[in-house]
């Protein structure tokens, strides 16, 4: 119902956030890992979001990315896990680290989050590791990590849109991701010549 909302970061803390959106405030509970201190109030931000309804109540759940997003609502998928759950579990495991601990088999990691117990972990991984495979799971990580690179040094808009317009002409993301990347000086280029440049970094 609702994919992502953005807006200005009015408050956050450890459960939740509110983020006002042309003067409507929504509370939207994330992990307690993705927001410590990472976005500053007052800022612009987007939120991937999940609408849980039930008899007594409506609730958003929000994510940086629509990777978190995805796993999550897999984690929904399994019996016994609710949005409460799903949630705990991305606070204590990233999407990549949760992917990986449902391949290796490794419950006492799964375990860690709140509220999950060793069974509980089993039975997840049991349910999840059909949905997984170990490639994707590394191009996954690979994509994230380029993304977060980018994030990082704070480019400019252009570098995202030139990402946006490799994505568009079929590339793979992650390979749009590694080529703007190695363009050197992308920051005070325009989109045109660092689309130029990326695309000699494919060839």
């Amino acid at each position: 119902m609702i994919g992502y909302i953005r807006g200005i970061l009015e408050e956050a803390d450890e459960q939740s956030v509110i983020i006002d959106n042309h003067g409507i405030g929504y509370r939207i509970f994330v992990p307690s890992s993705a927001f410590s201190g990472a976005l500053p109030i007052g800022k612009e931000v987007k939120i991937y979001t999940y609408l849980s309804v039930k008899e007594d109540a409506m609730q958003l759940y929000g994510f940086l990315t629509r990777d978190d997003l995805r796993m999550f609502r897999m984690l929904l998928g399994v019996n016994g896990i609710g949005p409460k759950a799903g949630l705990g579990i991305l606070s204590a495991l990233t999407a990549d680290e949760l992917r990986f601990a449902v391949l290796a088999d490794d419950a006492a990691s799964i375990a860690k989050a709140p509220g999950i117990g060793k069974k509980t972990a089993q039975k997840l991984i049991l349910e999840l590791k059909d949905k997984l495979n170990l490639e994707d799971a590394f191009e996954q990580k690979l994509a994230n990590q380029a993304a977060g690179d980018i994030s990082a040094a704070d480019t400019g808009s252009q570098v995202q849109e030139a990402v946006q317009a490799l994505t568009a002409l079929g590339y793979p993301g992650t390979d749009a991701l590694r080529a703007v990347k190695k363009v050197e000086g992308a920051e005070s280029m325009t989109v045109e010549e660092i689309l130029k440049a990326a695309l000699k970094k494919m060839i």
